[in-house]
């Protein structure tokens, strides 16, 4: 009998896992809230419901009697995906290191209890707490749900007003209770780190390093990724986070990690026990490190442990010059309609575009960000060198012109 691989998500962003587990050969059973999910159409069995209600996900799972259960570039999936394992008798990372991978004040106190970089930080359940802290310190702060996702809900602070106006938005993004991160704001430069667990050792495979909106410092504009960098030591940030990953315990699984580089140390910013949004995991990591992470991934949920001999690509010096670039588009329209997009085509016809991702039409009026989920678009370039994508990004910014009415 063919086996049953059970993916809990079923947006645009899980849709590359499921192609892949129906490129191995294997069944489908996809779960998401709304009966149009775009994951739907390539799954064998679908069902219609949250992705955090892991009773009826069970119920689902056990329903077509399924081999594996997983998920990716979806954090609010991944404890689901963890109980779901675990009833079912499946591999799976266990609700512990769901838990730890979600949880953001987890994080910091893992951090804390292993001699690890960290922000001060405090765990605040009311607006005093939080100003109580923000006295103390006597510095910008940031303040964070515990386990939101696509940055919603996270704000820098600069002034206790500023802390009383935001402190309820931010808490009403916390799924775990009346809980409000609140921790000092780390100035420096920030990275993305992707990686997957092999039998409980973590093997870093792709880094980015981040830029972000001048009107809006916690939503990330542009990732570009590169093996090395002149300025900043990507090996100790490689060291870094696979003796972090590595040191929570967790058997399997991919990562994405966040962090900011600050007198000379990388200070975690979150990690996630799932691969990068936006394709990294599914399409950036694959070909900036030469390894396919969700065969290894989708082998891992099916029982059959995977070597690190899977991790030796022949190719080494080439992919060692290669670079990718996701990069969000910075457009608004003052209040006025769109009257017309130009230079769409000329892009895709750009060897190196993976995709061209345009969240808006003529006659729409598009407005500044205000978290990941509401940019207004993206690309996506991949290429032997980082000279060659510097020269697409300033091809695309030439070609891609839209005008608004007078």
């Amino acid at each position: 009998m063919m086996k049953r691989v059970m993916v809990i998500a079923g947006g645009t962003w899980q849709v590359p896992l499921i192609k892949k587990v129906k490129s191995l050969g294997y069944e489908v059973v996809n779960s998401n809230l709304y009966e149009d999910s775009i994951g739907f159409k390539y799954a064998d069995f679908t069902g219609v419901m949250d992705v955090r209600d892991k009773e009826k996900n069970l119920a689902l799972a056990k329903e077509y009697k399924i081999d594996a259960v997983l998920t990716d570039q979806s954090d609010i999936a991944v404890p689901t995906v963890a109980y779901v394992a675990e009833q079912m008798g499946c591999p799976g990372i266990g609700h512990e290191m769901a838990e730890l991978f979600t949880n953001k004040f987890k994080m910091r106190e893992y951090c804390r209890e292993n001699k690890f970089k960290y922000p001060e930080y405090r765990l605040c359940t009311n607006v005093e707490e939080a100003i109580e802290f923000y006295r103390e310190l006597g510095k910008k702060v940031i303040i964070k749900p515990l386990d939101s996702q696509s940055s919603r809900g996270i704000f820098t602070i600069e002034s206790e007003q500023e802390l009383r106006d935001r402190f309820a938005e931010t808490e009403a993004f916390t799924n775990s209770g009346d809980y409000v991160l609140v921790e000092r704001y780390i100035e420096g430069t920030e990275f993305t780190v992707d990686g997957i667990v092999i039998d409980g050792t973590h093997h870093t495979l792709a880094i980015s390093q981040k830029e972000h909106y001048a009107y809006n410092r916690n939503i990330a504009s542009k990732l570009f990724f590169t093996n090395y960098n002149e300025t900043f030591d990507y090996d100790l940030l490689r060291k870094t986070n696979d003796e972090l990953i590595s040191g929570t315990g967790i058997k399997y699984a991919i990562t994405h990690s966040e962090y900011k580089f600050e007198d000379g140390d990388y200070y975690l910013i979150e990690m996630a026990a799932r691969g990068g949004g936006s394709r990294i995991a599914s399409d950036i990591v694959p070909f900036m490190s030469g390894v396919d992470n969700y065969q290894l991934l989708i082998n891992a949920a099916l029982g059959q442990t995977p070597s690190v001999e899977d991790l030796h690509t022949s190719d080494a010096e080439k992919m060692k010059e290669r670079a990718a670039v996701l990069e969000f588009l910075d457009i608004e329209s003052e209040g006025k309609k769109i009257t017309k997009i130009e230079g769409v085509e000329q892009i895709n016809a750009i060897p190196e575009i993976l995709q061209l991702q345009l969240e808006f039409k003529e006659g729409d009026i598009i407005e500044k960000a205000q978290d990941d989920r509401s940019r207004v678009g993206f690309f996506i370039a991949r290429a032997e060198s980082k000279e060659r994508i510097e020269e697409i990004e300033k091809e695309v910014k030439n070609t891609l012109k839209v005008s608004f009415e007078s």
